[in-house]
């Protein structure tokens, strides 16, 4: 694989491949990253994107392109996107060991304090 931040579980691809399909654009990719706000500190950042910037780090899985701006890798490193279908809660979620602690809908987070 790459040093790209974060791996991806296959179910969240196959979710990914079908937004892009019913919601996206010629060149479309998911963007993920952090930027500040939400209850946490941190709010995790999904979206379908067709502007690239110059930090950006990318991914192709099965098909698949994910991009990850440079800044929010640092929060994100060792993190997995994960999908789950559940009722309650259910969707696009961060498994992020960089959080000391998350809100109680999983849309931001603290950063565990640095060394």
């Amino acid at each position: 694989m790459s040093d790209f931040p974060v791996s991806v579980t296959p179910e969240a691809v196959e979710q990914i491949k079908g937004l892009i399909a019913r919601k996206g654009n010629e060149g479309s990719f998911l963007r993920i990253g952090v930027k500040g706000g939400g209850c946490s500190g941190l709010e995790y950042l999904f979206r379908l994107d067709e502007k690239r910037l110059p930090i950006d780090q990318s991914l192709i899985v099965d098909g698949v392109e994910i991009v990850c701006d440079s800044k929010s890798a640092e929060f994100l490193r060792g993190a997995t996107l994960v999908y789950t279908g559940n009722l309650m809660g259910g969707g696009f979620a961060f498994e992020n060991p960089n959080a000391e602690r998350s809100c109680g809908c999983g849309t931001s987070f603290t950063p565990k304090k640095r060394a």
